[in-house]
């Protein structure tokens, strides 16, 4: 019975099966959203997706019982399990007050990412380079520092509410970092009244958006890079594995072919 079902839910099409639900999910999650959707088929969608956690969950319970505690072994299959179970939580009744128990049912469309191998490649590379990540962001809110007591020291007169304090002065090189309106709302009017004040905005952007935030993506590009070598590595270790116990089980069978044939030759001797 348990090889049937570890056969069932391994099998390609239970995979796309469930891979379709999660999206038919995510979907009608999203279209719950919109009070018109609702009132013409927010039932229908309610009890959809009533029946998507349903499935979730038969699917969860068949792997539990297939592999036991080895299920847990594996992060992916925890962080499967949070989700299933988190589907559980009560949004009706007493607890239809609480909207971050109803926020709760969005967090099924993570499911995408423990079904499908590039996203979790990607969500790996990201975990593995966080304490590098870590680092980098430590370099860049020390810029952010040192740029923002100089910035208030040159402009917090002029500019009260660019560069009044350190806290406004940090929020608008948060804003110049993401380049959103710095040049047109702020670094031009100031470099109107200050000739050299370029230097000051053009070193900021220079330093901050184009060298550190390179160096965070390049850091999580090099980590992405070395769990798909890590990956494919892993791969052909594991079909080197089969291969061997392969030609050990070949050899197997070929000796006792071997001691059949013997057996055979030595019965027909015996019989002339």
């Amino acid at each position: 019975m348990k090889d049937k079902l570890k056969f069932f839910i391994e099998h390609k099409y239970t995979n796309n099966f469930i891979l379709a639900v999660i999206v038919y999910n995510a979907i009608a999650l999203g279209l719950l959203t919109y009070p018109s959707i609702c009132n013409y088929i927010g039932t229908f969608l309610l009890h959809s997706c009533f029946a998507c956690v349903i499935i979730f969950t038969i699917e969860m319970i068949i792997k539990l019982y297939v592999y036991g505690g080895k299920f847990f072994k594996d992060g992916w299959n925890n962080f499967d399990f949070i989700l299933v179970a988190m589907s559980w939580v009560p949004t009706g009744g007493v607890f239809s007050s609480f909207r971050a128990f109803r926020v709760l049912r969005a967090l099924r469309a993570l499911r995408l990412v423990t079904r499908m191998q590039k996203l979790r490649l990607i969500v790996q590379a990201i975990i593995d380079s966080i304490p590098n990540v870590f680092w980098a962001c430590l370099l860049l809110l020390l810029i952010f520092y040192i740029f923002a007591i100089m910035g208030t020291t040159l402009y917090a007169e002029s500019y009260p509410e660019y560069f009044g304090t350190i806290g406004k002065t940090m929020a608008t090189l948060f804003q110049m970092v993401t380049l959103d309106d710095w040049a047109a709302g702020i670094a031009r009017p100031i470099c109107a009244k200050n000739p050299f004040g370029w230097i000051y905005f053009i070193t900021f952007i220079l330093i901050s958006s184009f060298i550190v935030m390179n160096v965070i993506v390049g850091v999580i590009v090099n980590a992405i890079g070395e769990i798909g070598e890590k990956s494919k590595l892993m791969r052909e270790r594991k079909n080197i594995k089969d291969r061997s116990t392969l030609e050990r089980e070949l050899s197997k069978l070929r000796r006792q072919i071997s001691k059949v044939e013997l057996i055979l030759q030595a019965s027909k001797d015996d019989i002339e």
